[in-house]
Parts: structure tokens; sequence; C-alpha cells
């Protein structure tokens, strides 16, 4: 079997595991989290980096941090992980969703403006596969209503917009590190502040709504209670994983770009025939192979597809049922106009392996795939 995804393992991680023990330091905030957060800020330019148990816990502090209230709307992607929409839920907003674009998979910027409404706080932006939204156009919109922008960049580290990495063009930005990702720590993430006007309050927020860490940085005699929050740090076991990947992030990176490429010359002539779609990159993007998808002519293409790859032991898998049509989204938010690009998109597209170290079975991957394509 040729799984769909397969965790790397750099080789430093258990050391980096033992190393934390022997500091005596398991719990939140430690070495390894500082260096962490060291390596976000050198590699983000964010004026703050806090690691997260998950990039979930990051959205659900975005939220917080812009004091939203119940009947505030928030702008967002119905072509998403619950995540997105759940955070802002939590506070009793309302996501409103909207189409996305028939190219990048991301939400058409075009559609936001006639989404505003007196009640819109935010704009949340999912930048799907690691490849940016248009980033210009949103950050004018939310200029001219005065709205913030927070960017679920769960899929984007590594990744950037016109040179600027993602997670760090809105106010807010939220990344993930859970095993499924580029660089991992089996479960985790972390929130990026643009700037400093966030930066204090989430710490306080990260810290069960105290200034815990003031006090440990000498600024204050002792710690209370001073803000909402909740437990949002990860152990200091998960950050020591993290860490190893971090100082591989680079290698990492060229590594899956490199089987991405392949995927994506192979499939240029199945495209050339109308037998699938490949994915597109903008010139002002770098994208960092966070997957690599097929749009499928029709449904019914894409379940013979991935049932046939799946009788010859590769793992194929389609990708996120819209929000907007689920239970939750039908209970919690709304839709503005028609999502007919996103559920089009949602019943044609298909992902394939994608992992370090799949290399040797690409062959066998090709190979089964086009006998499937062509039959």
């Amino acid at each position: 079997m040729i799984p769909f995804n397969k965790p790397y393992l750099t080789g430093l991680e258990l050391s980096n595991i033992q190393e934390a023990h022997a500091n005596g330091h398991l719990s939140g905030d430690g070495p390894f989290t500082k260096k962490c957060h060291a390596w976000l800020r050198e590699n983000t330019g964010a004026a703050r980096a806090l690691l997260t148990h998950s990039c979930t816990a990051a959205l659900e502090m975005s939220a917080m941090l812009l004091n939203l209230a119940p009947g505030d709307e928030v702008i967002m992607p119905s072509f998403t992980f619950v995540s997105t929409a759940n955070a802002f839920v939590l506070r009793g907003a309302i996501p409103v969703f909207v189409d996305i674009r028939t190219d990048t998979l991301n939400i058409d910027e075009r559609l936001i403006e006639a989404a505003i409404t007196p009640k819109t706080k935010a704009i949340c932006v999912v930048h799907y596969a690691g490849v940016s939204c248009e980033m210009d156009q949103i950050m004018a919109i939310a200029r001219r209503h005065g709205l913030a922008i927070v960017e679920d960049a769960a899929q984007g580290i590594m990744s950037k917009y016109r040179g600027k990495p993602l997670g760090t063009i809105g106010d807010l930005g939220a990344l993930s590190f859970h095993e499924t990702k580029n660089i991992i720590s089996g479960e985790g993430g972390a929130l990026l502040c643009r700037d400093d006007e966030f930066s204090e309050r989430a710490e306080i927020l990260r810290e069960k709504g105290t200034n815990r860490s003031r006090f440990f940085r000498g600024q204050v005699d002792k710690y209370t209670w001073v803000d909402l929050g909740s437990s949002f740090l990860p152990g200091e076991v998960t950050a020591a994983f993290l860490a190893a990947q971090m100082e591989r992030a680079d290698d990492i990176t060229a590594k899956r770009l490199s089987i991405w490429s392949t995927y994506h010359d192979w499939a240029a002539e199945h495209e050339a025939a109308g037998r699938v779609r490949r994915p597109i990159i903008p010139e002002h993007c770098d994208h960092n192979a966070h997957m690599y998808y097929l749009l499928m002519p029709s449904p019914e293409v894409r379940t013979h597809f991935i049932e046939g790859m799946k009788a010859k032991g590769i793992g194929c898998v389609f990708h996120y049922i819209p929000l907007h049509s689920s239970p939750g989204g039908i209970q919690y938010g709304r839709a503005h106009g028609v999502l007919n690009t996103t559920d089009d998109v949602s019943d044609r597209l298909v992902r394939l392996p994608l992992w370090i170290g799949i290399e040797p079975y690409m062959d066998n991957i090709i190979h089964a795939a086009d006998s499937l394509l062509r039959s």
C-alpha cells in the first residue's frame, strides 16, 4: 500500500525530545518553544509568533483578539476545513460564505465587497494548497471598509505572495504543523501577529488569560488573571519535534517541490487531452508543494479514479465537503449568492499522495494513474 500521507522524520526529532526531557521542562514555553518562536519571527518577519497546540487554536485566538460578539459577521470561503468557521462561531459570529476562484480555488476577491454588511467585522482568507489568495485586492477592500483580515495559512508555511510570507500580510495569521502538513509536530500550530497591535494581548490569551509571561520576564512581581483566555500552549515535546523540522525546512520544501513538479510534468499530457485540469500557480505566488491535486471531468470519473487507485494499493482522496451545505454551515452560517464553483470543485477534485520518501514509488503511481485516466 502506498499511503496518501506518511509523516517525515529529519532524524533530529528524538534527540531533541531527549534533550527537552534532560532540561527538566516538558510543559509549554521551554527552550525549544522559544527556539521555534525565534525561527518563525526570522522566517516570516512577524512581530510576534506564538506556538499553539493546533492551527484551530490559533484561529480561535484570532477571533478572541478581534473581540467578535454574537451577530458579527466574518466573510470566508466555504471550501475549507471546519476549523476556519468554528473559530468564529464559538464567539457567536456568523460565517458568511462566498464562492472561490476557478483557477487557484481560493476565495474570489471579486465577490467579497458585495457580501459586506454593517455587521461585517473581518475577512478570513484561506490559502488553498499553499497558494496565496489575491492579498493586494483583499487588503484594499479591508482598508476601505475598516475590516480586519485573518489569514488561515494552515497549508501555507514557506509559501509567499509577492515575496511576503503567508500569514503575515493580514492582521493575524494561523499556521498548522499537523502531521499532514509540510513541517510537522503531529498536532500543532502557530499564531502570527503582523505588528504589535495584538502581540501583548495574544500572549495573555494564550496563557489562560493571565500575564504569566510578563511575570517570567520580570515585568510584574506576580501574575494574575487579567483577560479572557485558555490553555493554547503546546508541550515542550511537541516543540522539540517541531524545532527539528524547522531546522530542515528549506530541504523539506525543496524535496516536496521536486515531487510536485514530477506530477505536474506528467499530468500535462492528460490536461492537453482534456482528461484532467492541473493546479494553477500565479506567477506572483511562491508555493510550498503542500499538495498535488487534479480536477476530474466529473464526479463519476473522480470516483472511478479513487477506487481504481485504491484497488492498485495507492491512497488518493478527495477534499472538503463545502461548509455552506453542511449541517453546521446551514445552522451557524449563511451563503452569499450561489457557490457554484465551490460545489463543482468539491465534486471533482482528487489529491495524489505526496510525501518525502515517496520518490521510489512515483513510477508505480504514475503508471497506475495513466491506465485509469486513459481507460
